[in-house]
């Protein structure tokens, strides 16, 4: 099988940070065997990218055979229509659909490729959302992006500390973006960092490879987040064993039910204060978080997308059925 993944969310020198997810997406892919994943960036910036793009995509790939067209991000899949011949998959990560002019257009397209996939069940139901709905005999597929659990597990915390150039005594808390994202609300972790007489750090200008001696270091990862397509953050820092305290949004009420020393509720501060106050007095605080963060392992939600890449090409008549 052969599929085109066309995306503007995709690591680049210059933003090693971006899209790290659907590049996690693509290794697996590439790694379960029987898929060859040609990856198409999309710049991420600038003015007229998403035609300019469409042109770059139907002259590079005029005259090639894809079984499947994956776009990640709404505006991604507009331009990847460019690419005929094979059925469209968008995976619609929130955002595309929450924007209110980006969210129309998405809503749109997804009436008109052969797969919209939203990466929660929680997005696909969201109301106003425009996905097919089941009434209208069309399939939506949930198909989320994984934790690397190869990037993302249980480090020595004072080491953490000492790579950051931390305070092996301090008490602090991890605000899981860049704090010039309005939805993840960095003013609710600001004013619990201060309640809760702790350091904030975020990830900012932090580089990527630090990101997981981050988390460890922290007492615990605070995500405020107002809405989440899926939310990573909670399962990363599960797969560190380190405490987490979520908004109930996205992946975050199933992912935190039942693990102890995990809050998932709606941000109060002295509700989460209260939650915080074993974590920031002991000295290495744990939870039992990494079975759970396992269950969305990225080679496992890759499966569900190379299944679903199968089923639409047996009913499309694309292939088939035989991987090649």
């Amino acid at each position: 099988m052969r599929v085109l993944v066309a995306t503007s969310m995709y690591p680049t020198p210059a933003r090693p940070e971006l899209g790290s997810f659907v590049r996690d997406q693509v290794e697996s892919l590439r790694a379960i065997g029987g898929v060859e994943v040609e990856v198409f960036p999309i710049e991420p910036d600038g003015p007229g990218r998403w035609l300019s793009a469409a042109r770059v995509l139907a002259r590079t790939f005029r005259g090639q055979r894809f079984d499947v067209v994956h776009a990640h991000h709404g505006l991604a899949g507009w331009s990847a229509l460019a690419v005929r011949g094979a059925p469209h998959i968008v995976t619609f990560h929130g955002t595309d659909l929450a924007h209110p002019v980006v969210g129309r257009m998405s809503r749109v397209l997804a009436r008109l490729v052969a797969l919209p996939a939203p990466v929660s069940a929680t997005l696909a139901r969201t109301a106003g959302a425009g996905l097919p709905g089941a009434g209208e005999r069309r399939r939506v597929a949930v198909l989320p992006c994984g934790v690397n659990l190869d990037r993302f597990g249980r480090r020595d915390r004072r080491e953490a500390r000492e790579r950051l150039g931390l305070d092996a005594a301090g008490r602090y808390l991890l605000f899981p973006a860049a704090p010039d994202r309005p939805e993840k609300r960095h003013d609710r972790a600001q004013a619990l960092a201060r309640a809760a007489r702790a350091e904030l750090m975020t990830y900012g200008d932090l580089a990527p490879d630090r990101v997981p001696d981050a988390i460890n270091a922290a007492n615990a990862v605070i995500a405020t987040s107002e809405r989440e397509g899926f939310g990573l953050a909670p399962l990363e820092a599960l797969a560190c064993d380190v405490p987490v305290l979520s908004t109930d949004v996205g992946i975050a009420p199933f992912a935190l039910r039942g693990v102890e020393g995990t809050l998932c509720a709606p941000f109060d501060v002295e509700r989460w204060r209260k939650a915080l106050d074993p974590h920031l007095d002991d000295p290495d605080p744990r939870v039992p978080g990494r079975a759970r963060a396992a269950l969305f392992d990225r080679d496992r939600m890759a499966a569900r997308v190379l299944a679903a890449y199968g089923e639409l090409t047996r009913a499309s008549g694309h292939t088939d059925g035989q991987d090649r």
